[in-house]
């Protein structure tokens, strides 16, 4: 079986966004979960890493990273004030629906 994604959210996120993907019974980490308050995003890439989890992130930085060629289980971004917290839920679970883990190594999507 292939294993299906799972996803850590940074602290730019909303907390509604989580809580809208767990009533949908996907694994979701929070910088709050993982003890990440104030980490800078390495931490929370070297966390993902660890925990295969997929970022989403509203915060351009963690792209910046991934063209630097930092590994990254995946990156999801969705540019601040562009969607509602009902839309990037919407295409977090499109992506879920869609992208296994290794389909989603070193890969970007944008919401």
């Amino acid at each position: 079986m292939m294993a299906r994604l799972r996803f850590h959210l940074d602290e730019n996120v909303h907390s509604a966004v989580a809580a809208a993907l767990r009533r949908r019974n996907l694994d979701v980490t929070t910088t709050v979960d993982a003890g990440l308050r104030q980490a800078d995003d390495p931490a929370h890439i070297a966390f993902a890493i660890r925990e295969q989890r997929v970022i989403f992130t509203q915060d351009a930085d963690f792209l910046i990273l991934a063209s630097q060629g930092v590994d990254h289980c995946g990156i999801v971004y969705c540019h601040p004030d562009r969607r509602t917290i009902g839309q990037i839920v919407t295409g977090l679970l499109r992506l879920w629906d869609t992208y296994t883990l290794d389909d989603m190594r070193r890969r970007i999507e944008f919401l």
